[in-house]
């Protein structure tokens, strides 16, 4: 009787813990409060802003890659994060098309899930930043009529539906910046602002985050370094001037940034592999989030500042490759 073959593989030969497909579901489940609550603040609009979303996330994936790559849920949370970066009264359309853009042209191109350079859901509400601006800073506030829609929801493409029952007011970041007025600190915590679908709830975003840090599907060094980094800074400015810039609080509070350093900036695909790289590439998010908010033309700075960073990604992780076991350092016989 022969003996079976031998199947040799590259290394390293590990067995993995968890899956991609289990990775990928336990966020989509992490993700689910910080879905119910949107839903709850912004009624059947961002119920049906999340669907498009997720329709557009898919039908690329489904259309150029294998059934599995739909199965192992990738898409999916690619789907649900980019409309938890949306507001909730844009048109579904526009979500639609970004979440197409995202996965089409941010993952698939480059060939597929794990050679994406960039974040695909961030990639696609750039995208939608850069062509439609207007729909993508118009605020509906949370609460009213269950069926009421939040604006434009269900507008056709390059038209309005000049909703009227749609109130809209600045975010609690447009209304620091550009009116010098701050927001209660309790109502930032909990959610209770007007924003993005996914800027609910800022304690329900630690609580979701702390659950994948606790599985372990999450690298706590970038959020960490992230949060600590906008606190440090932003904390230095306000001491300077208190006046004119906002307290550490607010800045870690507001906006995306929570949603951003738990869910995105944490991506096993396009942020570093080791943990010095970890430390660093938060920091740059943490530094270029304060730049952007306290000087650029716009009142919200995660996007770009996470997409800067996925660029360096491949630098940052050559800079800092721990030295191979067993290996010499190179010496310059020149000198």
């Amino acid at each position: 009787m022969s003996a079976p073959g031998l199947l040799v593989t590259a290394s390293p030969h590990l067995s993995a813990k968890a899956s991609t497909p289990t990775i990928m579901w336990n966020v989509i489940g992490s993700l689910v409060p910080i879905v119910i609550v949107s839903i709850y603040l912004f009624r059947i609009s961002a119920l049906l802003v999340l669907a498009a979303s997720v329709a557009g996330a898919l039908l690329p994936e489904r259309i150029w890659s294998r059934v599995g790559a739909v199965r192992d849920g990738s898409a999916l949370i690619t789907g649900i994060l980019l409309a938890l970066t949306l507001p909730p009264g844009i048109p579904i359309w526009m979500a639609f098309a970004g979440a197409f853009f995202g996965v089409a042209f941010g993952k698939l191109v480059f060939g597929g899930l794990g050679q994406n350079p960039f974040n695909p859901a961030l990639l696609g509400r750039a995208f939608l930043q850069a062509a439609f601006p207007v729909a993508l800073t118009t605020w509906p506030l949370p609460g009213g009529n269950w069926l009421a829609f939040k604006g434009d929801t269900l507008a056709l493409p390059l038209m309005s539906a000049n909703a009227p029952d749609a109130v809209t007011a600045a975010t609690p970041l447009g209304l620091m910046k550009f009116e010098h007025t701050s927001t209660s600190l309790f109502d930032l915590f909990l959610g209770f602002t007007g924003g993005t679908l996914g800027e609910t709830s800022a304690a329900l975003v630690l609580i979701c985050g702390g659950y994948l840090a606790w599985r372990r599907f999450l690298e706590w060094r970038i959020p960490a370094s992230i949060f600590a980094t906008v606190a440090l800074l932003s904390g230095l400015f306000f001491l300077i001037d208190p006046a004119r810039y906002p307290n550490p609080l607010f800045m870690l509070l507001s906006g995306g940034l929570m949603l951003g350093a738990v869910f995105m900036a944490t991506d096993m695909v396009t942020s570093p592999t080791t943990h010095k790289g970890c430390w660093i590439f938060g920091v740059g998010i943490g530094a270029l989030v304060v730049v952007i908010r306290l000087w650029g033309g716009l009142a919200e700075g995660v996007m770009y500042a996470i997409l800067l960073m996925n660029a360096l990604v491949p630098f940052i992780n050559r800079w800092t490759q721990p030295t191979l076991f067993g290996s010499r350092k190179k010496v310059d016989v020149a000198s």
